[in-house]
Parts: structure tokens; C-alpha cells; sequence
């Protein structure tokens, strides 16, 4: 029996960069949201922009959640996906929840409600994440008596050896230092079915560096995209308690 560590994630905190960081270790069987699919395809919430789905794919949480156990059977299992997509089903699957090793990324909402807004000008409240994220955290506190790891994106890209190699060691998973570049032309073929979401990941090559500069740079574009659309203030205001909560128990290297 292998390990499944999932990486929980709200959109656009990285998380896709950091799911490649660990395709690039090449010792997990990798995930990308396989809850996605219970969310937006068996349960229907709404229809997702930008995403076709596969053939065979599993879209009912049982089969995905069996899959996942199946493959951990074999090696290794990391996943990276959404809390939102599994927050409260996951509190009834205690057995499974049991299994997983949990950790959690998280992004200034300002930076991740602007990049979701701009790719999905229809995103809900809901779909921000940064509450589910807590709730899943806070009910893995009162379940096991202990904190999970939290990851700031910010950090990770300020020193991505540092703090992804702490990340790793809180895991369990021995250091990669070869894992932080990789080939814009080798696109993993469980992205193509949600390529336009992950377009700027594919290209990069590597985890790009963030400043004072970027921050201002995006609160300012957020300013101007929340004056013609308003309820993106109104998200932001919503979410931020839950990010600083989350913040308060975030990952730092030693």
C-alpha cells in the first residue's frame, strides 16, 4: 500500500506548476483534479469553460475515489485538485479521507480571483475555493488533531527549492533537485482537455520569480476589472477571512 498525497488547491494558485514539479520527480503516478469531474460533470453545478472531457473518464466521487486507491495498489499516488469539488462530500468518506496524505496551496485572492475572472468571466463565489479550503482544513484539525501542510504560492516562488523541499520533507517524499525545470514541449496528455487553463504552465519551463512590483501591478488591474465587474469585490471580501486564516498556519522554511 503507497501513499496518495493530494495537494488541495483553490483555481489559479499555482497549483499547476507545482503538479509539475512533481511529474518532473517521475516516482508518483500523477492526478490532475480527477474530482473535477464529480463536480462539474456528475453533479452538474455548472457547465466549466475550456475543458472537454475524455473518453472512460470516471465522474461519479465512488469510482474516482476507487481509482485513485487502485493506482495506490501500484506506486505512489500524488493528486492535485480542488477542495470545492470534494467539500462536504470527503467528510462522510472518513475511511478514505484516512488515507490521504492532505496538504494545501493558497494564493492572494487578489492575484487568483483576477487570472479565474479573466479565463471565466462566469466564476461563482463558490468556485474561488479559498473557503472550501478552509473548511477542509479545519475539519481535518478537529478529525485528527492536527494541522496539515499549507503552502503560500508566493513563497514557493520566491525560493522554490527551499520551500517545496520543506513541502517535500512534510510529505514524506525525498528530495528532487532536478525536478524544477522541465520542456515547454512535453504537455501531460491528462492537461489537453483543459489546455486553455494552463497555457502559461506549459510555457514557462520553470517557476517564475514574484515581486512587490508584480503585486501592485495586479491590484491595480484587479481594481479596474472589479469597476465593470463588481462582484468580484464582493468575492474578494468574502474569501480574504478564509486565505488569512489559512496564512496564519502556512508552511515556512527553517
Amino acid at each position: 500500500m503507497y501513499p496518495i498525497i493530494a495537494l488541495w488547491c483553490h483555481p489559479r494558485s499555482m497549483s499547476t506548476v507545482i503538479e509539475r514539479v512533481m511529474r518532473e520527480r517521475g516516482d508518483c503516478a500523477c492526478f490532475h483534479e480527477p474530482f473535477l469531474h464529480h463536480y462539474y460533470i456528475d453533479r452538474a453545478v455548472r457547465e466549466l469553460p475550456h475543458y472537454d472531457i475524455g473518453p472512460d473518464t470516471p465522474t461519479a466521487y465512488a469510482d474516482i475515489r476507487d481509482m485513485l486507491l487502485a493506482k495506490a495498489d501500484e506506486g505512489a499516488v500524488f493528486i492535485k485538485d480542488m477542495s470545492y469539488y470534494v467539500v462536504p462530500t470527503l467528510f462522510d468518506d472518513a475511511d478514505f479521507a484516512a488515507r490521504v496524505t492532505h496538504s494545501f496551496l493558497i494564493r492572494d485572492p487578489v492575484s487568483a480571483i483576477l487570472s479565474h475572472h479573466k479565463l471565466d468571466p462566469g466564476v461563482t463565489r463558490e468556485e474561488i475555493g479559498l473557503e472550501a479550503q478552509w473548511r477542509h482544513v479545519s475539519w481535518l484539525i478537529d478529525t485528527t488533531g492536527e494541522t496539515p501542510v499549507v503552502v503560500e504560492a508566493e513563497s514557493i516562488q520566491r525560493d522554490p527549492q527551499a520551500i517545496i523541499g520543506a513541502y517535500w520533507r512534510r510529505v514524506g517524499l525525498p528530495p528532487a533537485a532536478d525536478a524544477f525545470e522541465w520542456s515547454s514541449d512535453d504537455i501531460p496528455d491528462d492537461w489537453r482537455q483543459v489546455a486553455g487553463w494552463h497555457e502559461t504552465v506549459s510555457e514557462s519551463g520553470a517557476i517564475r520569480d514574484y515581486s512587490v512590483e508584480d503585486a501592485a501591478a495586479r491590484q491595480a488591474e484587479f481594481e479596474a476589472a472589479a469597476a465593470a465587474a463588481p462582484q468580484l469585490n464582493a468575492y474578494l471580501a468574502h474569501h480574504r477571512p478564509f486565505y488569512e486564516k489559512l496564512r496564519q498556519v502556512a508552511l515556512r522554511p527553517n
